[in-house]
């Protein structure tokens, strides 16, 4: 089966319209959540004086744990929101907080 619909999934032979839009939101969260990650990581791990070319030791190791901290907590409260969802919806309540 082909991603953008080729296969036989569609009824009308035609593209996957649906499928697209789905996509195209994805990539717009994979975008976002990389600019996230580059705006948050550098500020905090690059001084604003570049010496050298390439990063430097404690540089580099700053950013594979500012990237490693950012996804543990996008996963921690990813993980919040669906407990909170799954209770809001079997208790029929409309909000819920973190």
């Amino acid at each position: 089966m082909s991603f953008l619909g080729r296969g036989s999934s569609t009824p009308t032979g035609g593209i996957n319209h649906e499928r697209i839009e789905m996509a195209i939101n994805e990539i717009d969260m994979v975008s976002d959540v990389f600019n996230r990650i580059v705006s948050s990581c550098h500020s905090k791990c690059i001084s604003s004086r570049y010496a050298e070319g390439d990063l430097n030791k404690g540089e580099s190791v700053c950013i594979d744990r500012c990237v490693a901290k950012f996804f543990e907590v996008n996963k921690k409260v990813g993980e919040k929101m669906q407990n909170a969802g799954a209770n809001a919806q079997s208790t029929g309540a409309t909000s819920f907080s973190l």
